[in-house]
């Protein structure tokens, strides 16, 4: 197993931990203990999901596994996050339900396109999209100002990349 892949498989460990933090009613425990310590978690998963596809295209390892292993790994993260936070009440219910509804569609089209051979890496949107979550979540696992403002602005990236996969689906059918 190569580097990348293992900082994928990483992440997949981290998710459930961080989802465990956000949900257990730790007794003694000051809450801004755990946004710190669940936050700390989140930003190393989501550094090591930076370092994976980075190291994957320098170091020319970037495999089939690793194709349906990161956004996998990715998902579960956002989905421990965002589930956690929904548990907190810190999160509109509904702008959480768009972007999960998203993630794993767009994830489970890019496998569709993988077997048909179709270039499935990300846009440049599906990048600035990961950052607007990752940001998002970072504020409102803090509890800081504007995360509900920040959550929308990942929300309309979410949406806006997905239609960004379909359309890029559609136009290479077309073209085929």
């Amino acid at each position: 197993m190569n580097l990348p892949n293992s900082l994928a498989i990483f992440r997949i460990i981290l998710a459930p931990l961080l989802f465990f933090i956000l949900t257990y009613k730790f007794e003694n425990v000051h809450q801004s203990w755990i946004n710190y310590f669940a936050t700390i978690i989140f930003s190393i998963a989501a550094i090591s999901d930076f370092f994976d596809g980075y190291i994957a295209r320098i170091w020319k390892q970037v495999t089939t596994l690793g194709e349906i292993l990161d956004p996998l790994a990715d998902k579960m993260l956002i989905l421990a996050a965002f589930l956690g936070l929904l548990f907190l009440d810190r999160a509109n219910v509904w702008a959480v339900y768009l972007i999960l509804v998203r993630e794993f569609f767009i994830t489970g089209f890019r496998i569709v396109m993988l077997s048909e051979n179709l270039n499935v890496s990300a846009s440049f949107a599906g990048k600035i999209k990961t950052l607007a979550q990752v940001i998002a979540i970072i504020f409102l696992l803090m509890h800081w100002h504007f995360a509900d403002f920040l959550l929308y602005v990942a929300l309309f990236l979410t949406l806006y990349s997905g239609f960004e996969y379909v359309f890029k689906y559609y136009k290479a059918k077309v073209s085929s």
